[in-house]
Protein backbone atom coordinates (compact mmCIF):
# COMPACT_ATOMS: atom_id res chain seq x y z
CA UNK A 1 0.00 0.00 0.00
CA UNK A 2 3.16 2.28 0.76
CA UNK A 3 4.13 1.76 -2.72
CA UNK A 4 1.08 2.50 -4.08
CA UNK A 5 0.54 5.55 -1.93
CA UNK A 6 3.89 7.08 -3.40
CA UNK A 7 3.24 6.11 -6.73
CA UNK A 8 -0.09 7.95 -6.64
CA UNK A 9 1.90 10.93 -5.03
CA UNK A 10 4.42 11.35 -7.49
CA UNK A 11 1.96 10.91 -10.33
CA UNK A 12 -0.06 13.66 -8.96
CA UNK A 13 2.84 15.72 -8.38
CA UNK A 14 4.11 14.90 -11.81
CA UNK A 15 0.11 16.11 -13.03
CA UNK A 16 0.27 19.69 -11.08
CA UNK A 17 3.33 20.26 -12.71
CA UNK A 18 2.27 20.08 -16.50
CA UNK A 19 -0.70 21.46 -15.40
CA UNK A 20 1.39 24.40 -13.85
CA UNK A 21 3.90 24.56 -16.23
CA UNK A 22 1.27 24.91 -19.12
CA UNK A 23 -0.73 27.32 -17.96
CA UNK A 24 2.68 29.77 -17.22
CA UNK A 25 4.03 29.10 -20.61
CA UNK A 26 0.29 29.38 -21.99
CA UNK A 27 0.21 32.77 -20.57
CA UNK A 28 3.31 34.00 -21.14
CA UNK A 29 3.10 33.27 -25.20
CA UNK A 30 0.78 35.44 -26.17
CA UNK A 31 -0.12 38.33 -28.25
CA UNK A 32 3.64 39.82 -27.59
CA UNK A 33 5.22 37.51 -29.48
CA UNK A 34 3.60 38.44 -32.94
CA UNK A 35 5.80 41.84 -32.21
CA UNK A 36 9.26 40.39 -30.66
CA UNK A 37 11.12 39.71 -33.94
CA UNK A 38 10.22 43.02 -35.71
CA UNK A 39 11.77 44.69 -32.65
CA UNK A 40 15.07 42.68 -31.89
CA UNK A 41 15.46 42.34 -36.17
CA UNK A 42 16.75 45.79 -35.72
CA UNK A 43 20.14 44.53 -33.85
CA UNK A 44 20.46 40.96 -35.60
CA UNK A 45 20.08 37.90 -34.60
CA UNK A 46 22.72 37.33 -31.79
CA UNK A 47 21.90 40.68 -29.96
CA UNK A 48 18.30 39.62 -29.87
CA UNK A 49 19.46 35.83 -28.32
CA UNK A 50 21.47 37.90 -25.74
CA UNK A 51 18.86 40.17 -24.68
CA UNK A 52 15.97 37.63 -25.04
CA UNK A 53 17.62 35.08 -22.48
CA UNK A 54 18.83 38.31 -20.14
CA UNK A 55 15.17 39.70 -19.74
CA UNK A 56 14.10 35.68 -19.45
CA UNK A 57 16.22 35.50 -16.26
CA UNK A 58 15.04 39.08 -14.76
CA UNK A 59 11.20 38.43 -15.23
CA UNK A 60 11.60 34.37 -14.22
CA UNK A 61 13.68 35.87 -10.50
CA UNK A 62 10.76 38.39 -10.59
CA UNK A 63 8.21 36.01 -10.57
CA UNK A 64 9.69 33.41 -7.85
CA UNK A 65 9.80 36.63 -5.43
CA UNK A 66 6.22 36.96 -6.04
CA UNK A 67 5.63 33.75 -5.76
CA UNK A 68 7.65 33.32 -2.41
CA UNK A 69 5.47 36.18 -1.01
CA UNK A 70 2.21 34.19 -2.59
CA UNK A 71 2.75 31.38 -0.63
CA UNK A 72 2.78 33.62 2.87
CA UNK A 73 -1.03 34.32 1.91
CA UNK A 74 -4.26 32.72 2.80
CA UNK A 75 -5.67 30.82 0.14
CA UNK A 76 -7.90 32.73 -2.28
CA UNK A 77 -5.77 35.74 -1.86
CA UNK A 78 -4.71 37.62 -4.83
CA UNK A 79 -2.48 40.73 -5.80
CA UNK A 80 -4.76 42.97 -4.13
CA UNK A 81 -4.72 41.14 -0.45
CA UNK A 82 -0.73 40.87 -1.05
CA UNK A 83 -0.31 44.73 -1.53
CA UNK A 84 -2.49 45.70 1.09
CA UNK A 85 -0.37 43.34 3.78
CA UNK A 86 3.01 44.25 2.77
CA UNK A 87 2.12 47.91 1.26
CA UNK A 88 -0.26 48.85 3.22
CA UNK A 89 -3.49 50.93 2.10
CA UNK A 90 -2.14 53.04 -0.35
CA UNK A 91 0.45 50.65 -1.92
CA UNK A 92 -2.89 48.56 -2.43
CA UNK A 93 -4.73 51.06 -4.05
CA UNK A 94 -1.50 51.87 -6.59
CA UNK A 95 -1.49 48.18 -7.29
CA UNK A 96 -4.88 47.75 -7.90
CA UNK A 97 -5.46 50.57 -10.51
CA UNK A 98 -2.11 49.81 -12.34
CA UNK A 99 -3.31 46.22 -12.35
CA UNK A 100 -6.37 46.88 -13.70
CA UNK A 101 -5.11 49.07 -16.30
CA UNK A 102 -2.68 46.89 -17.14
CA UNK A 103 -4.47 43.80 -18.03
CA UNK A 104 -7.61 45.38 -19.47
CA UNK A 105 -5.24 46.86 -21.81
CA UNK A 106 -3.59 43.38 -22.54
CA UNK A 107 -7.41 42.25 -22.95
CA UNK A 108 -7.92 44.93 -25.83
CA UNK A 109 -4.83 43.45 -27.45
CA UNK A 110 -6.22 39.98 -27.14
CA UNK A 111 -8.89 40.92 -28.43
CA UNK A 112 -8.03 42.88 -31.54
CA UNK A 113 -5.44 40.60 -32.62
CA UNK A 114 -7.81 37.28 -31.81
CA UNK A 115 -11.14 38.12 -33.08
CA UNK A 116 -9.49 38.99 -36.98
CA UNK A 117 -7.96 35.58 -36.69
CA UNK A 118 -10.96 33.72 -36.20
CA UNK A 119 -12.94 35.56 -38.50
CA UNK A 120 -10.27 34.77 -41.53
CA UNK A 121 -10.59 31.11 -40.53
CA UNK A 122 -14.41 30.88 -40.82
CA UNK A 123 -14.14 32.80 -44.40
CA UNK A 124 -12.00 29.57 -45.17
CA UNK A 125 -15.74 27.88 -44.97
CA UNK A 126 -17.38 30.92 -46.65
CA UNK A 127 -18.81 32.12 -43.30
CA UNK A 128 -18.00 36.08 -43.33
CA UNK A 129 -20.16 37.74 -40.67
CA UNK A 130 -18.11 41.15 -40.76
CA UNK A 131 -15.87 42.61 -37.86
CA UNK A 132 -18.48 43.22 -35.83
CA UNK A 133 -20.12 39.12 -35.51
CA UNK A 134 -16.01 38.03 -35.00
CA UNK A 135 -15.65 40.25 -32.28
CA UNK A 136 -18.95 39.19 -30.63
CA UNK A 137 -18.22 35.63 -31.32
CA UNK A 138 -14.70 35.45 -29.76
CA UNK A 139 -15.82 37.26 -26.82
CA UNK A 140 -18.93 35.02 -26.54
CA UNK A 141 -16.79 31.21 -26.85
CA UNK A 142 -13.98 32.63 -24.30
CA UNK A 143 -16.13 34.66 -21.98
CA UNK A 144 -18.61 31.33 -21.50
CA UNK A 145 -14.82 29.17 -21.20
CA UNK A 146 -13.95 31.74 -18.18
CA UNK A 147 -17.08 31.48 -17.05
CA UNK A 148 -17.36 28.19 -16.21
CA UNK A 149 -14.71 27.97 -13.81
CA UNK A 150 -10.96 26.97 -13.28
CA UNK A 151 -10.95 23.26 -14.04
CA UNK A 152 -12.25 24.52 -17.60
CA UNK A 153 -10.09 27.27 -18.33
CA UNK A 154 -7.22 24.73 -17.41
CA UNK A 155 -8.55 21.70 -19.44
CA UNK A 156 -9.28 23.93 -22.32
CA UNK A 157 -6.11 25.59 -22.18
CA UNK A 158 -4.12 22.18 -22.34
CA UNK A 159 -5.60 21.78 -25.55
CA UNK A 160 -5.48 25.17 -27.25
CA UNK A 161 -1.32 24.91 -25.94
CA UNK A 162 -0.76 21.69 -27.72
CA UNK A 163 -2.77 22.71 -30.57
CA UNK A 164 -0.54 25.78 -30.69
CA UNK A 165 2.58 24.02 -30.13
CA UNK A 166 1.68 21.60 -33.10
CA UNK A 167 1.13 24.12 -35.09
CA UNK A 168 4.43 26.21 -33.91
CA UNK A 169 6.39 22.86 -34.87
CA UNK A 170 4.65 22.72 -38.37
CA UNK A 171 5.48 26.27 -39.01
CA UNK A 172 9.12 25.97 -37.93
CA UNK A 173 9.48 22.78 -39.78
CA UNK A 174 7.96 24.24 -42.88
CA UNK A 175 9.59 27.68 -42.62
CA UNK A 176 13.69 25.97 -41.96
CA UNK A 177 14.34 25.90 -45.35
CA UNK A 178 13.56 29.89 -45.96
CA UNK A 179 16.43 30.44 -43.50
CA UNK A 180 19.57 32.09 -44.79
CA UNK A 181 23.06 32.57 -43.07
CA UNK A 182 23.25 35.67 -44.32
CA UNK A 183 20.29 37.22 -42.26
CA UNK A 184 21.24 35.67 -39.35
CA UNK A 185 24.91 37.19 -39.96
CA UNK A 186 23.95 40.35 -39.50
CA UNK A 187 24.41 42.14 -35.97
CA UNK A 188 24.37 46.04 -34.62
CA UNK A 189 24.06 45.31 -30.81
CA UNK A 190 23.52 49.59 -30.44
CA UNK A 191 20.42 48.27 -31.39
CA UNK A 192 19.04 45.28 -28.96
CA UNK A 193 19.02 47.28 -25.81
CA UNK A 194 15.49 49.17 -27.57
CA UNK A 195 13.70 45.51 -28.03
CA UNK A 196 13.69 45.04 -24.13
CA UNK A 197 10.28 47.10 -23.07
CA UNK A 198 8.49 44.33 -25.92
CA UNK A 199 10.81 41.35 -24.44
CA UNK A 200 9.55 42.80 -20.80
CA UNK A 201 5.99 42.30 -21.85
CA UNK A 202 6.41 39.20 -23.47
CA UNK A 203 7.76 37.39 -20.50
CA UNK A 204 4.78 38.65 -18.28
CA UNK A 205 3.25 35.93 -16.54
CA UNK A 206 3.08 37.16 -12.94
CA UNK A 207 -0.62 37.85 -12.59
CA UNK A 208 -1.23 34.22 -12.87
CA UNK A 209 1.10 33.36 -9.86
CA UNK A 210 -1.27 33.95 -6.45
CA UNK A 211 -4.23 32.26 -8.54
CA UNK A 212 -1.86 28.99 -9.64
CA UNK A 213 -0.52 29.15 -5.88
CA UNK A 214 -3.96 28.55 -4.81
CA UNK A 215 -4.84 25.95 -7.86
CA UNK A 216 -1.82 23.92 -6.67
CA UNK A 217 -2.48 23.75 -3.14
CA UNK A 218 0.13 25.79 -1.94
CA UNK A 219 3.30 22.89 -3.24
CA UNK A 220 6.64 25.31 -2.91
CA UNK A 221 8.77 23.15 -5.17
CA UNK A 222 5.98 22.13 -7.62
CA UNK A 223 5.29 25.77 -7.88
CA UNK A 224 8.90 26.90 -8.41
CA UNK A 225 9.27 23.70 -10.97
CA UNK A 226 6.31 25.37 -12.93
CA UNK A 227 7.75 29.11 -13.15
CA UNK A 228 11.05 27.59 -14.56
CA UNK A 229 9.48 25.38 -17.08
CA UNK A 230 7.15 26.99 -17.88
CA UNK A 231 8.93 30.26 -18.51
CA UNK A 232 11.62 28.44 -20.45
CA UNK A 233 9.25 26.90 -22.42
CA UNK A 234 8.13 30.24 -23.46
CA UNK A 235 12.54 31.03 -24.02
CA UNK A 236 12.67 28.65 -26.37
CA UNK A 237 9.70 29.05 -28.64
CA UNK A 238 10.60 33.06 -29.07
CA UNK A 239 14.36 32.12 -29.57
CA UNK A 240 13.02 29.84 -32.39
CA UNK A 241 10.61 32.19 -33.81
CA UNK A 242 13.22 34.88 -34.32
CA UNK A 243 15.56 32.77 -35.59
CA UNK A 244 12.75 31.88 -38.10
CA UNK A 245 11.43 35.60 -38.96
CA UNK A 246 14.82 37.02 -38.77
CA UNK A 247 16.56 34.35 -40.69
CA UNK A 248 13.49 34.27 -43.29
CA UNK A 249 12.79 37.50 -43.87
CA UNK A 250 15.20 40.71 -44.91
CA UNK A 251 15.53 43.18 -42.99
CA UNK A 252 13.81 45.89 -44.66
CA UNK A 253 10.25 43.55 -44.86
CA UNK A 254 10.52 43.38 -41.12
CA UNK A 255 11.52 47.20 -41.23
CA UNK A 256 7.70 47.47 -43.35
CA UNK A 257 5.99 45.86 -41.27
CA UNK A 258 6.77 47.88 -38.18
CA UNK A 259 6.36 50.75 -40.08
CA UNK A 260 2.82 49.62 -41.13
CA UNK A 261 2.09 47.88 -37.11
CA UNK A 262 1.82 44.40 -38.54
CA UNK A 263 2.42 41.37 -36.82
CA UNK A 264 5.07 39.23 -37.55
CA UNK A 265 2.79 36.66 -39.17
CA UNK A 266 1.65 38.57 -42.22
CA UNK A 267 5.49 39.48 -42.92
CA UNK A 268 5.87 35.57 -44.20
CA UNK A 269 2.97 36.01 -46.85
CA UNK A 270 6.42 37.60 -48.47
CA UNK A 271 8.24 34.65 -49.00
CA UNK A 272 7.83 33.58 -52.64
CA UNK A 273 6.16 30.10 -53.04
CA UNK A 274 5.51 29.38 -49.13
CA UNK A 275 1.97 30.48 -49.10
CA UNK A 276 1.23 27.92 -46.31
CA UNK A 277 3.95 29.68 -44.35
CA UNK A 278 1.47 32.67 -43.94
CA UNK A 279 -1.31 30.04 -43.01
CA UNK A 280 0.72 28.37 -40.33
CA UNK A 281 1.75 31.37 -38.93
CA UNK A 282 -1.67 32.69 -38.78
CA UNK A 283 -3.03 29.59 -37.21
CA UNK A 284 -0.14 29.97 -34.39
CA UNK A 285 -1.32 33.35 -34.07
CA UNK A 286 -4.44 32.96 -32.81
CA UNK A 287 -3.82 29.78 -30.31
CA UNK A 288 -1.01 32.07 -28.86
CA UNK A 289 -3.46 34.66 -28.23
CA UNK A 290 -5.99 32.72 -26.61
CA UNK A 291 -4.02 31.18 -24.40
CA UNK A 292 -2.62 34.18 -22.85
CA UNK A 293 -6.12 35.36 -22.72
CA UNK A 294 -7.58 32.35 -20.76
CA UNK A 295 -4.56 33.50 -18.82
CA UNK A 296 -5.35 36.93 -18.13
CA UNK A 297 -8.99 36.84 -17.95
CA UNK A 298 -8.70 34.19 -15.29
CA UNK A 299 -6.76 35.81 -13.16
CA UNK A 300 -8.78 39.07 -13.62
CA UNK A 301 -11.31 37.63 -12.47
CA UNK A 302 -10.00 36.37 -9.27
CA UNK A 303 -8.15 40.10 -9.30
CA UNK A 304 -12.35 41.87 -9.21
CA UNK A 305 -13.46 39.12 -6.98
CA UNK A 306 -10.87 39.44 -4.12
CA UNK A 307 -11.08 43.53 -4.79
CA UNK A 308 -14.76 43.25 -4.07
CA UNK A 309 -14.50 40.48 -1.34
CA UNK A 310 -17.08 37.87 -3.47
CA UNK A 311 -16.23 34.32 -3.91
CA UNK A 312 -15.57 33.36 -7.79
CA UNK A 313 -18.04 30.74 -8.33
CA UNK A 314 -21.91 30.46 -9.46
CA UNK A 315 -23.76 33.46 -10.79
CA UNK A 316 -20.89 35.45 -9.09
CA UNK A 317 -18.81 34.53 -11.43
CA UNK A 318 -20.61 34.88 -14.88
CA UNK A 319 -21.06 38.81 -12.85
CA UNK A 320 -16.95 38.66 -13.02
CA UNK A 321 -16.92 37.07 -16.31
CA UNK A 322 -19.18 40.19 -17.90
CA UNK A 323 -17.02 42.59 -16.44
CA UNK A 324 -13.97 41.46 -17.22
CA UNK A 325 -15.04 40.86 -20.98
CA UNK A 326 -16.84 44.41 -21.92
CA UNK A 327 -14.47 47.08 -21.29
CA UNK A 328 -12.34 45.23 -23.93
CA UNK A 329 -14.94 44.34 -26.23
CA UNK A 330 -16.17 48.01 -26.07
CA UNK A 331 -12.51 49.49 -27.06
CA UNK A 332 -12.07 47.13 -29.51
CA UNK A 333 -15.53 47.96 -31.16
CA UNK A 334 -15.01 51.43 -30.97
CA UNK A 335 -11.23 51.24 -32.41
CA UNK A 336 -10.30 48.09 -34.22
CA UNK A 337 -6.71 49.37 -35.40
CA UNK A 338 -6.08 49.94 -31.27
CA UNK A 339 -4.10 46.31 -31.59
CA UNK A 340 -0.58 48.19 -31.68
CA UNK A 341 -0.76 50.78 -29.16
CA UNK A 342 -2.76 48.68 -26.28
CA UNK A 343 0.20 46.08 -26.54
CA UNK A 344 2.65 48.81 -26.39
CA UNK A 345 1.00 50.68 -23.41
CA UNK A 346 0.77 47.44 -21.64
CA UNK A 347 4.11 46.81 -22.64
CA UNK A 348 7.42 49.18 -20.73
CA UNK A 349 5.52 50.93 -18.21
CA UNK A 350 2.99 48.63 -17.05
CA UNK A 351 5.07 45.08 -16.93
CA UNK A 352 7.68 47.57 -15.88
CA UNK A 353 6.09 48.30 -12.65
CA UNK A 354 4.05 45.61 -12.01
CA UNK A 355 6.16 42.69 -13.03
CA UNK A 356 9.30 44.06 -12.03
CA UNK A 357 9.19 46.77 -9.04
CA UNK A 358 6.62 45.58 -7.51
CA UNK A 359 7.66 41.82 -6.82
CA UNK A 360 10.62 43.46 -5.65
CA UNK A 361 9.18 45.27 -3.21
CA UNK A 362 6.49 42.90 -1.82
CA UNK A 363 9.49 40.71 -1.34
CA UNK A 364 11.86 43.29 0.29
CA UNK A 365 8.72 44.11 2.76
CA UNK A 366 8.07 40.54 3.44
CA UNK A 367 11.19 40.10 4.60
CA UNK A 368 11.24 43.20 7.06
CA UNK A 369 7.89 41.97 8.04
CA UNK A 370 9.10 38.32 9.14
CA UNK A 371 12.34 39.99 10.59
CA UNK A 372 14.46 37.69 8.12
CA UNK A 373 17.90 39.44 7.66
CA UNK A 374 18.58 40.87 3.73
CA UNK A 375 22.20 39.86 3.03
CA UNK A 376 24.45 42.21 1.04
CA UNK A 377 23.67 39.83 -2.02
CA UNK A 378 19.89 39.51 -1.77
CA UNK A 379 20.36 43.26 -1.19
CA UNK A 380 22.64 43.63 -4.54
CA UNK A 381 19.92 41.46 -6.52
CA UNK A 382 16.98 43.82 -5.59
CA UNK A 383 18.70 46.59 -6.69
CA UNK A 384 19.57 45.37 -9.69
CA UNK A 385 16.46 44.27 -10.73
CA UNK A 386 15.13 47.82 -9.58
CA UNK A 387 17.52 49.70 -11.55
CA UNK A 388 16.91 47.31 -15.34
CA UNK A 389 13.47 48.38 -14.65
CA UNK A 390 14.09 51.57 -14.49
CA UNK A 391 16.06 50.95 -17.48
CA UNK A 392 13.46 49.34 -19.40
CA UNK A 393 10.65 52.30 -18.78
CA UNK A 394 13.05 54.71 -19.91
CA UNK A 395 13.80 52.93 -22.99
CA UNK A 396 10.24 53.01 -23.46
CA UNK A 397 10.06 56.75 -22.60
CA UNK A 398 12.74 57.42 -25.68
CA UNK A 399 10.97 55.66 -28.20
CA UNK A 400 7.53 56.96 -27.37
CA UNK A 401 9.07 60.58 -27.57
CA UNK A 402 11.74 59.70 -30.69
CA UNK A 403 9.75 56.83 -32.40
CA UNK A 404 11.77 54.81 -34.99
CA UNK A 405 8.73 54.17 -36.81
Amino acid sequence: MDSVGTAQSATSVFSRLISGSLMVAGTTVGAGMLGIPLVTAQGGFLPAVIVTVFVWIVMLITGLFLLEVSLQMPKNANVLSISEKFLGSRGKLAVGVCFAFLYYCLLVAYFAAGAPLLGSFLKYFSLDIGYVGEICLFTTVFGGIVALGMKWVDRVNIVLTFTMIIAYVALITAGSAAVSEQHLSSMSFSFSFLATPVLFSAFGYHNIIPSLTTYLGGHKKVLQASLVLGTFIALAIYLLWQWLIIGSLPQAVLEEALKRGQPATVALGTIAGKPYLYILGQVFAFFAVTTSLLGVSFSMIDFLGDGCKVQTKGKTRVLLTFFTFLPPLFFVLLDPTIFDRALGIAGGFGEAFLNGLIPVALLYYSLKKNLIPISSTCKALLVSILVFCFFVAGVEFFTLCFPLR
